[in-house]
This record gives C-alpha cells, sequence and structure tokens, in this order.
C-alpha cells in the first residue's frame, strides 16, 4: 500500500505540469519569485479567459495561502480538490478550513493527506488525535451523549438519578409479568436500581421489592446523603381514587411519597401533603442541601397543561407550592424537573422552541435568565426527557424515546469555562470599545472573533481541557497577543492592555515583534498576519514612508541554503504587505540569510540565541 500511495504522488507530481501553458506562463514566473498579488491578478485573468484548469485552481489558492487570505484560498483549494491533488495541497487546505472553523471538513482533508503521505509527522499526529481541536462550547455541546447497556430495548426505562454513592435509581416496565394499566394497556411502573463501577460500567438491574406496588411507582429522587427518597406513586395503593359511577372506574392521581433508608432497606413511607385527588403531583427533584423540593403538577393557577413547582422542605415539614414562573413554566407541558448541585434547573418542555416533542431546557435559578435548550447533542425530534446530572461524580443520565421506546442515555458533561478579554488603552487606562478580540486553539488555529462591547470586555466559553491563545488588535493601537491557560471551571479574565501604535516608530525602524514562519516555510502564518497588520496601519498613517524589509535566519543549515530561504520569507512578508493595498513602490526586500546576526554565537547558539536571530527588520528608508 505505501508504495502504491508513493507512486500516485509521483504521478501526481508529473501530471500537474500538464496544467501549466502559455497562458500561465506569466503567472508562473510571478508565482517562482515570490510575486504573489501580481501572480493572482495573472492567474484570474486566465480563469477569466475560461482557460482555467485545476492546475490555475491550485496556483490561485496556494498564492493565496502564501499571503493568508484565508478566504480566498478557500475557495479555490475547493474548485482544485474537483480533481485529485498532491498531498500537501490537502493538507493546506485543511489549515484553511480549520481557520474558517470548519473542522469536520477540515478532518477529512487531512484524512486525505494521511492516506497519500502516512509516515510524514503531520499525518501521523492527525491519526492518533484526529479530534484534537477544542470547538467552542456552545448549547450543541455541553455533553458527550453515550447509550448505556441496561436498557431492556423493549420495555420503558427512564427517569435515571446517580446517588453519591453510585448507586443508578431508575423507573422501567420490564416487569411484564405483573398487572397492566388498564389505560395503557402497558405494565406498571416499578423502581429499580444498578450499581455503578469506577469505570462506569452498570451492573445487572434489580428491583427495588419494597418501593413497589402492583400499581405506578417512580420516578424519583435522591438526597445527597443517600437517606431519603421521594417518589411518585399511583393513588390506587394507598386508596387515594375518585369513583366515577357512571362508567364503574375509580380514577387516581399521581402523588409524591417519602422513605428513608433504614438498614439497606427503603421504608417508612409516607405522603406529602400536597397530594390529592383531583391533580397529579409528580417527578420530584430534592435541592442538595435538602431543603427545596421541586416537582411537576397540574394543580390550579398553573400557566399550562402541568408547570413545574416547588415546595420548602423542613423534616416532615412542607411549605406551600410556588409556582416557578414564566421563564421557566408555558401554556405547554413541562415536567421531569431536576435540581443538580450548582442550582442549574433542568426540566423537560413542550412549549418551548425546540427540535420536536419534548425537549430538555436548563434554568440558572443563580442568574434568573430566559430557560436555554440544551441543544441537538441531546434533544431530538423525539420526546427527550428526565435529565439528571451528578456534578460530584461528573456524570449524567437523561430518557428518549428516539428509538421508538423510552431508553436511559448517559450524558458526559463537558467542562467549560469563560475567557473574558478586558481591552484598555495602556497609558491611559481607559476602555477600549470596538477592538477585534479572535481566539485560537491550541494549534494557533482561529476559532472565533467578537469585538468588545462599550466596557471594553467581550467573552468565550472554551473547553477546560486546552490552552488558548487571545489576539487583540484595534486601530491606532499595537496588537497583542495574550495565552489562557487550562481551566477547572473557573472563568479567566485577561487584562489586555494595548500600546497606542505610533510609540513603534523609532528614528530608523519599526519594531515589530517577530514574524513566524512554519519550519522550512515561507508562507505568512496567522500570527505572522496579526503582527504585519501593525504596519499596515502605520503606512497608511504615514502615506510618504518607504520600508526595507530585511529578513534573518540563524546559523543553522547552509549558507547559501539560509539566503534563499531569508529571500522567500523577506518577498512573503513583503507581498503581504502589498496584498493588504500598500503601494508596491514604497516597499523593497532583502534576505539577509546568516551573515548578520543579532548575537554573534556562530556554530554553539543556544535554542534562545538562535530565536533571537531568526527575525525580520523593517527600516525606514523615506519617513
Amino acid at each position: 500500500m505505501k508504495k502504491i500511495y508513493s507512486l500516485l504522488s509521483l504521478f501526481l507530481i508529473i501530471t500537474s505540469g500538464y496544467g501549466q501553458s502559455k497562458q500561465t506562463e506569466k503567472a508562473d514566473k510571478l508565482y517562482d519569485g515570490y510575486q504573489y498579488v501580481d501572480a493572482i491578478d495573472a492567474y484570474l485573468k486566465v480563469v477569466d479567459a475560461n482557460n482555467a484548469d485545476a492546475y490555475v485552481y491550485k496556483q490561485l489558492a496556494d498564492s493565496y495561502y502564501n499571503l493568508f487570505n484565508i478566504k480566498e484560498a478557500s475557495t479555490w483549494y475547493k474548485k482544485a480538490l474537483e480533481t485529485t491533488q498532491d498531498a500537501e495541497t490537502y493538507f493546506r487546505y485543511a489549515q484553511v478550513l480549520k481557520s474558517e472553523g470548519n473542522y469536520d471538513e477540515a478532518n477529512s482533508q487531512m484524512d486525505m493527506f494521511s492516506k497519500l503521505l502516512p509516515n510524514d509527522q503531520r499525518a501521523k499526529a492527525h491519526l492518533e488525535n484526529p479530534h484534537y481541536i477544542p470547538k467552542l462550547a456552545d448549547i450543541t455541546k455541553t455533553f458527550n451523549v453515550e447509550g448505556v447497556a441496561i436498557n431492556d430495548g423493549e420495555q420503558s426505562d427512564f427517569g435515571a438519578v446517580l446517588s453519591n454513592d453510585n448507586i443508578l435509581y431508575f423507573t422501567s416496565t420490564r416487569k411484564t409479568s405483573g398487572k397492566e394499566d388498564a389505560w395503557t394497556n402497558q405494565p406498571y411502573l416499578d423502581i429499580y436500581k444498578s450499581v455503578r463501577s469506577e469505570n462506569g460500567d452498570l451492573s445487572e438491574p434489580e428491583e427495588v421489592e419494597e418501593l413497589n406496588t402492583i400499581y405506578h411507582d417512580g420516578p424519583l429522587t435522591i438526597s445527597a446523603d443517600g437517606k431519603t427518597m421521594y417518589f411518585s406513586r399511583d393513588g390506587h395503593s394507598t386508596g387515594d381514587f375518585k369513583k366515577i359511577k357512571s362508567k364503574r372506574i375509580k380514577v387516581a392521581q399521581q402523588g409524591i411519597y417519602k422513605a428513608t433508608m433504614d438498614e439497606g432497606k427503603w421504608g417508612n413511607i409516607q405522603a406529602l401533603p400536597i397530594n390529592s385527588k383531583e391533580y397529579t403531583v409528580s417527578h420530584p427533584s430534592i435541592s442538595s442541601d435538602g431543603k427545596t423540593l421541586y416537582f411537576a403538577s397540574n394543580m390550579p393557577n398553573g400557566l399550562g397543561d402541568s408547570d413545574i413547582w416547588k415546595i420548602s422542605v423542613s423534616g416532615d415539614t412542607y411549605g406551600e407550592p410556588v409556582n416557578l414562573g414564566s421563564k421557566v413554566n408555558t401554556s405547554g407541558k413541562e415536567g421531569f424537573p431536576y435540581i443538580s448541585e450548582d442550582n442549574i434547573l433542568y426540566f423537560a418542555s413542550s412549549g418551548r422552541q425546540g427540535f420536536g416533542g419534548l425537549d430538555i431546557f436548563k434554568f440558572d435559578l443563580n442568574e434568573n435568565e430566559e430557560s436555554v435548550n440544551l441543544g441537538n447533542a441531546v434533544n431530538t425530534n423525539r420526546d427527550d426527557f428526565a435529565f439528571s446530572v451528578n456534578n460530584t461524580l461528573k456524570v449524567g443520565y437523561f430518557s428518549s424515546n428516539k428509538s421508538g421506546v423510552d431508553n436511559i442515555y448517559m450524558a458526559i458533561p463537558i467542562c467549560q469555562f469563560e475567557t473574558i478579554a478586558m481591552v484598555k488603552d495602556k497609558d491611559t487606562n481607559s476602555i477600549i470599545a470596538g477592538a477585534s478580540v479572535t481566539i485560537l486553539d491550541a494549534q494557533l488555529n482561529e476559532i472565533t472573533a467578537q469585538a468588545t462591547d462599550m466596557s471594553g470586555k467581550t467573552g468565550f466559553n472554551v473547553s477546560c481541557e486546552n490552552t488558548y491563545t487571545i489576539n487583540v488588535s484595534m486601530d491606532g493601537y499595537e496588537s497583542a497577543s495574550f495565552k489562557v491557560k487550562a481551566s477547572e471551571g473557573e472563568n479567566v479574565i485577561v487584562n489586555a492592555d494595548l500600546k497606542p501604535i505610533n510609540e513603534m516608530i523609532t528614528e530608523t525602524e519599526v519594531k515589530l515583534k517577530n514574524i513566524y514562519f512554519e519550519f522550512n516555510k515561507s508562507n505568512i502564518t496567522n500570527q505572522g498576519a496579526l503582527e504585519l497588520d501593525k504596519l499596515v496601519l502605520i503606512m497608511n498613517d504615514y502615506p510618504e514612508m518607504k520600508i526595507l524589509v530585511r529578513s534573518h535566519t540563524d546559523s543553522k543549515g547552509k549558507a547559501d541554503y539560509n539566503l534563499k530561504l531569508s529571500e522567500r520569507r523577506a518577498q512573503s512578508t513583503m507581498q503581504y504587505v502589498i496584498s493588504k493595498g500598500i503601494n508596491k513602490d514604497r516597499l523593497s526586500a532583502k534576505g539577509m540569510g546568516d551573515i548578520a546576526p543579532k548575537i554573534d554565537c556562530k556554530s554553539n547558539c543556544t535554542e534562545e540565541e538562535d530565536a533571537q536571530n531568526r527575525r525580520s527588520e523593517f527600516l525606514i528608508v523615506k519617513k
């Protein structure tokens, strides 16, 4: 297989030459001389004349890529790759797609690159960890969802709640040998439990016999210490029902009951005083401090078919029901509340905009803002409900009938934190509104960009496991980069102070930070573009200024090679500035190789000294 791919790469290199013609000679000459701006104009003329082929599209894409023009590079790589190309083209297109935030398609291109060059270090890194890119955390990806092995498959399993001692309680109709509900022709609900191991495996479920009756029992909630349970139960079992003589039926409502653990068994079962023969009280959830019980009910004075309510709890004393209001409840159905340790209320609703059926929402009781849909990682076009999460054990569960029957699914929280950039003038400490703030991942792929508000702030939700870089720019100021370390979930504030840009101009040069390039490459990178944009701003402010770009290498490698590499980098640097609208007559470029080191250490240079010698200088020829 390796030999086949090697031959294919060779074939592609040879056949790519057939794209060259009289029409492209001029453009190719400009491209080979690193005159990318003029080369683009020449290639576009070939396109306009309808004489372009995959070779021209690739050359156009590479020209834009070398100038870090992501949008145009993406357009032309896509057209070039309608025909099979060499491995490097797939790699470059992948980098462009990452910069656009199109990570899934970028991975597809990296897959092609890795097939063509499986021994390349970039291919190996991709294959080892193809999904390394930390996307911004949003409502579609706050949890990773997995199935669980304990579902019956044919009968309903739902309402799973994990106790702090790793017992998963849930409700099921799997006991088919008992009595059936005459209204649904389905088995009655019973409460089951399964023990969760350290690696997350669940034991074979077993019935919690002391809680179950011949009627409906469940769903339920567990106190933080695992010693108290509140659960729903059909009123038939306790004789709490209404007789309708004309139809010869007994109608019972669901109520909430309390049980306590005694010597490994649940007992001392008591009905709560909020139960009624006139309406349903069900789906209990107890707060971590045990002082507030949330539940669903269609009791009078609600907003819809069923609402979320709460009562205070003090021992065996209970307060009056309080409706949670319109930020939670609607004119539709709300049910299956769950209150987490950090005071987030999760619930199911059919009355809010969602994906179909019941959707799961969350309401932050700390902020009292509007309820938020958990997104399509959890919700589907079927019924999704009974969400619970154990923050201590860092795992959640929810239920869905997306397979055609109610099943339990595991939801693993994605740790997130907010990075807040506060942008100010370094000299005056005044707020800078409207500054551009870009966040990049650990591999310096751009994720997204936002502008600061009137208070000089903007924020990003990001994954805890990764590091980030924030780039900040504003007209009239020197752009700056700031590192953001991984967090355990606590928000991070970045004080991004910007220096006024004119402080960068001396009598002899414009002082920029080093323009970094990929190893052995001369195309402009994201970081390089950020720095060169400062020069563009300065030259726009000083329309008579002329600049000589001098590029230096370190002393590693042969002198003639270093000279050629520095020349390519100097040309690429100049071409980028020209592509931003600066007249080419105002710029010149010179590659210095290793002949004028900043630190004269020759072959004994340390890594730090080499880094200082690899530099670009922007000398003022005319001010």
